[in-house]
């Protein structure tokens, strides 16, 4: 009897054993949640190497445009360099020009002032002759015992340079173009013989010289101050509107000269 209590006892807890209810699971509970916190990571990965990249090409454009501000600054810079350099050339250009006019019109006073003192130093001497000269009084050409034209216009030149004989270097220059009327140095030998007549305020005789120049000598570096006498004997005789012509002539042909330079004083000062 107890043997088989025992036995009923121990069927009835195999029994209740095997029916008893299964645990309940969550769903939430099961390793699904980590598998979602994975993909989750690898999400927020690649938004990182996207916004390092974006950082990246940032970054070199923002070097790229320092780079061209820094070039531009350069370019600059020389440009402001170049324009300084400029600016100082034109002022002094500025200065030789108004250097050469000076020395030009020094060249005229001094030419006037000679003269004049020449004439002063004649009319107390009225006895007394040169050497040479004429027996009307009037003195006579150094005419070059050579026949080389070079050497005949130099020899005229120094009758002004050298020995400042400008009564003498009158008929020198008239005898050097009447022996070499095809000189190379013709249209300076015209020159130098207008300006002599224009210090004596020889007026005609001038005027016919610089003509010779301007007329014929269309390359010839005298033609520019050639018609500026004219305009200033035109102005000295009193024919107001031809010299004005003539001054705004020099300055239409020539118009980066002194003597257009003095062309537009002259006019200034109409």
């Amino acid at each position: 009897m107890r043997k088989q209590f025992v036995s009923t006892l121990v069927l009835s807890f195999i029994s209740g054993a095997c029916l008893a209810q299964a645990p309940v699971v969550d769903i939430s509970d099961t390793p699904t949640v980590s598998t979602a916190s994975t993909n989750g990571l690898v999400d927020v990965s690649i938004l990182e190497d996207r916004l390092a990249v974006l950082e990246r090409i940032v970054e070199s454009r923002t070097e790229n445009q320092q780079r061209m501000q820094e070039q531009l600054d350069i370019l600059q810079s020389d440009v402001d360099g170049i324009r300084g350099s400029i600016e100082l050339h034109n002022h002094q250009l500025e200065k030789i020009l108004e250097r050469q006019r000076e020395l030009f019109l020094e060249i005229d006073n001094r030419f006037s002032s000679l003269q004049s003192q020449t004439q002063q130093v004649a009319s107390q001497f009225p006895s007394t002759t040169n050497a040479g000269a004429a027996s009307n009084g009037t003195p006579t050409a150094v005419i070059p015992a050579s026949g080389n034209e070079q050497s005949a216009y130099q020899d005229a030149v120094n009758l002004i340079l050298k020995q400042r004989d400008y009564d003498a270097a009158i008929p020198a220059f008239k005898t050097f173009l009447s022996q070499f009327p095809n000189s190379e140095y013709t249209d300076n030998a015209h020159y130098w013989l207008g300006q002599l007549l224009y210090n004596k305020k020889e007026w005609a005789d001038a005027k016919n010289a610089f003509e010779q120049v301007v007329n014929n000598f269309n390359q010839s570096p005298k033609r520019a101050d050639s018609i500026l006498k004219l305009g200033m004997i035109a102005k000295q005789t009193g024919t107001i509107g031809t010299a004005n012509q003539l001054f705004q002539q020099v300055v239409a042909e020539y118009p980066d000269s002194t003597p257009a330079r003095l062309a537009n004083e002259q006019l200034a000062g109409n």
